[in-house]
């Protein structure tokens, strides 16, 4: 077993730390609530699994998978900024635009992809393939993937740290930053600059 002499625990820690900031599970509980709230429940497994598929997929398949689409990271983060700036506007707003969707898909879009799974976390995961053996980045996923599930199944008890009020102050305010989030993942992979 070759792959047993590369595990590293200080690459483990790097890694799952880069992935715990882009991922930034723990900035995203206001959403899951909203998303809870809206509708009903969250899959956490589900989500959490579907999560880690898309990113094991671009962890070993890369680019690859994306050119038998026709598409590259670019229009695939474009993509995922659509999705993000829809349930940012919904937070903000007040208003439905994930209209018929169930528990159940919720739970894979906008939650799994682009929340956790994004555009960020995806080309993060493959830039680190140059820095670290792929075992010590399998690890540190899996680690990463371990947390957002008790995140996402601990949503009750933040409900009831932050209450009805702080839930709903902090909806809104994280659908601004979600909002500005989603704007700045599009220009960045269209190329735009406000930068004067």
């Amino acid at each position: 077993m070759d792959w047993l002499q590369h595990i590293y625990f200080k690459e483990i820690f790097s890694v799952f730390m880069v992935l715990f900031a882009v991922i930034d599970i723990t900035g995203s509980i206001p959403i899951i609530i909203n998303l809870k709230n809206k509708y009903g429940k969250i899959e956490s497994g589900k989500a959490t699994l579907v999560a880690y598929s898309i990113m094991l997929a671009f962890f070993f398949f890369g680019e690859t998978l994306l050119n038998i689409f026709g598409v590259d990271v670019y229009s695939f983060a474009i993509a995922g900024s659509f999705v993000l700036f829809a349930l940012a506007l919904e937070m903000v707003l007040g208003i439905e635009i994930f209209r018929g969707t169930t528990p159940e898909g919720a739970s894979i879009v906008p939650l799994a992809f682009p929340l956790i799974a994004g555009a960020g976390s995806i080309t993060t995961l493959l830039s680190l393939k140059a820095e670290y053996h792929n075992i010590n980045i399998f690890i540190g996923l899996a680690l990463n993937m371990a947390l957002v599930y008790v995140v996402l199944r601990s949503t009750r008890f933040f409900e009831k740290l932050f209450g009805k009020t702080g839930i709903l102050i902090l909806r809104k305010l994280f659908g601004v930053v979600l909002l500005a989030i989603s704007i700045k993942l599009f220009l960045t992979n269209t190329g735009i600059s406000l930068a004067k």
